[in-house]
C-alpha cells in the first residue's frame, strides 16, 4: 500500500514513511493511494470480534511495512489498557438509540484509540532508526492528554503539545501538566486551537526545520490517528442486532472532522452506512459546510464544549480530495484559495451522506438534561451535541467521545450531579507543570530546539 498527498506534488511513500513524516512535503495530507474494500466476512459476523483481533484485519489491509507478530504486539500493547473487555461498547439506550462508549482508555477519550497505537509506533521507529524525535502536536484538549499518556518515559523521544490556555477543562489540563515525566513539555499559549494548530501547520510544512529538529506529528493530519480511529465504526456496526444494520445513521461530535471522517472512509470501504451526521457545537464551521456548501472560518467562541472549539477543521482537505476526484492539484488550488481568503465555495456541491447539527450552550445542558431523564444515562458536553436531533425510526449509533468525569461543572450544572473517576481524582493532588509561550511559531521552535531529544 502506498500514500500520496492530497496535494499531489509529493512522491508515493510506504506506511511507515507516511506515518513518520505526518505532513506530506508539499505540505498536503497523506491518503491512501486507493481505497481497500473491507473483507466481505467481517461484516457478516453474528457475533463481534475482540477489538484487538478486529484492529489487526483493518491495519493488515493498510500497513504493510510491519510484519504480522510486529503489529499484533503492537496493536495488543496498545489497547491492553482499556477498561471495557470490549475495548468500545456498544450500549443500547432504546429501541433504536446506541451508545458507543468511547471513554474506556487511559485518559478517558476517543484520542485513545489512536494515540495509544500512535504512541507504540513512535517507538518502534525509534528502535528501528536509532533516531531520536521530537513530537509536535495541537490540541483542544483530549488529544494532548492522550498523546502524552502515549509517550510519556518512551526513550527516544520528547513530546511538544501546544493548547490554548484556559480554553480546555482544568481536568484535561491536568492530565497533560501532572505527568511528572521529563520528556513531555506542554505549553499554553494565548489564542485559540487554531493559532496552536497554525504553528503546528508552519513548522511542520517548514521542511528544513522539520529535519533539523526530527518532528513528528501525532495531530489527525497524521493517516494512522484516522485509520486507528475508523475501526471502532466497523465494531460498532458488528455489535449492532441484526435488525438494527440496515439504515444506520452515525451522529459524530467533532470540530476537526477527523472522527466523522475516519467513518466516512470506512463507509467508502464498504461499510453500510445510510447517514452520518456532523454534530457540532456554536464554532459551527462543518454545519455551515453541509447545509449550505461553503466553507468559512470565522472567530473562535469559547463553549462547554471545549475539545470543538475549532474553525479550521485540518481533515476538511482529506475530504476535499476525495470530492475533487482525487485531483491533487485541484485540491491544492482549492487550499490555496482557503489560505488566501478563509472560505472557500463548493458549486454544485452534494452532501452525499452527511448531514449536520448545531448546539449552543444552552443545547448542550439541555440535551444532557434530557438524555439523562428519559435514558439514565448521562453523557459529556461534547456527546450532547450529537443528541441535537435523533430520527427515532432510524438506528442511530451516537459516539460517545469523552467520558462526563472530565466536565464536572458542567455536568452539575445540567443535572445537578459531579461525576468522578478515580483516574481523575488522582491528579487533583498533583502538581503541574507547564511551559507558557508566546503564539508564535519562532518561539516554539526555539523551544524545542533547547529542549530536544
Amino acid at each position: 500500500m502506498k500514500y500520496v498527498s492530497t496535494r499531489g506534488k509529493s512522491e508515493a511513500v510506504g506506511f511507515a514513511e507516511a506515518f513518520a513524516h505526518g505532513l506530506a512535503p508539499d505540505g498536503g495530507l497523506y491518503v491512501p493511494e486507493s481505497l481497500p474494500s473491507i473483507p466481505a466476512d467481517l461484516l457478516l459476523e453474528e457475533t463481534p470480534m475482540p477489538y484487538p483481533a478486529l484492529a489487526w484485519d483493518f491495519f493488515n489491509l493498510f500497513d504493510t511495512d510491519h510484519d504480522s507478530d510486529e503489529l499484533i504486539a503492537l496493536i495488543d500493547e496498545s489497547y491492553g489498557s482499556f477498561a471495557e473487555t470490549m475495548t468500545a461498547p456498544l450500549q443500547q439506550i432504546a429501541e433504536n438509540l446506541f451508545i458507543l462508549e468511547l471513554f474506556h482508555g487511559p485518559t478517558l477519550a476517543f484520542k485513545d484509540f489512536g494515540l495509544q497505537l500512535i504512541g507504540n509506533l513512535f517507538e518502534h521507529q525509534i528502535r528501528a532508526t536509532g533516531e531520536t524525535i521530537n513530537v509536535l502536536g495541537a490540541t483542544s484538549g483530549d488529544t494532548g492528554s492522550a498523546a502524552i499518556h502515549g509517550l510519556a518515559n518512551k526513550e527516544g523521544v520528547n513530546v511538544f503539545i501546544l493548547y490554548p490556555k484556559g480554553r480546555i477543562s482544568p481536568l484535561q489540563e491536568r492530565q497533560m501538566t501532572c505527568t511528572a515525566a521529563k520528556n513531555i513539555f506542554p505549553i499554553p499559549i494565548e489564542g485559540s486551537f487554531d493559532d496552536a494548530q497554525r504553528i503546528v501547520k508552519e513548522l511542520m510544512g517548514d521542511l528544513e526545520v522539520k529535519k533539523k529538529l526530527r518532528l513528528s506529528a501525532i495531530n489527525s493530519i497524521n493517516l494512522a490517528r484516522i485509520l486507528a480511529q475508523s475501526i471502532y465504526y466497523v465494531h460498532a456496526y458488528m455489535q449492532l442486532p441484526p435488525e438494527n444494520r440496515n439504515d444506520v445513521h452515525f451522529a459524530v461530535p467533532t470540530g476537526n472532522f477527523g472522527n466523522v471522517l475516519a467513518g466516512w472512509m470506512a463507509y467508502k470501504m464498504g461499510l453500510p452506512v445510510e447517514k452520518f451526521v456532523v454534530a457540532t457545537n456554536r464554532n459551527d464551521i462543518l454545519h455551515r459546510l453541509f447545509t449550505t456548501g461553503e466553507y468559512e472560518s470565522g472567530d473562535v467562541h469559547p463553549s462547554m464544549a471545549p475539545s470543538m472549539d475549532i474553525q479550521i477543521a485540518s481533515n476538511f482537505e482529506r475530504f476535499l480530495y476525495y470530492h475533487c476526484g482525487e485531483d491533487g492539484k485541484k485540491t491544492a488550488s482549492q487550499m490555496a484559495k482557503i489560505a488566501k481568503s478563509g472560505k472557500l465555495k463548493l458549486p454544485n456541491f452534494d452532501p452525499d451522506i452527511f448531514t449536520a447539527t448545531r448546539c449552543d450552550d444552552d443545547d448542550i445542558l439541555a440535551n444532557i438534561q434530557r438524555v439523562k431523564e428519559e435514558y439514565s444515562y448521562v453523557v459529556d458536553p461534547h456527546t450532547a451535541c450529537a443528541f441535537q436531533e435523533i430520527d427515532p425510526d432510524r438506528t442511530t449509533v451516537v459516539l460517545a467521545t469523552a467520558s462526563p468525569a472530565k466536565f464536572p461543572n458542567v455536568i452539575k450544572k445540567a443535572i445537578g450531579e459531579t461525576p468522578t473517576d478515580p483516574l481523575l481524582e488522582v491528579l487533583k493532588k498533583r502538581r503541574q507543570k507547564r511551559y507558557p509561550l508566546e503564539p508564535d511559531a519562532e518561539a516554539v521552535r526555539e523551544f524545542i530546539e533547547k529542549h530536544s531529544a
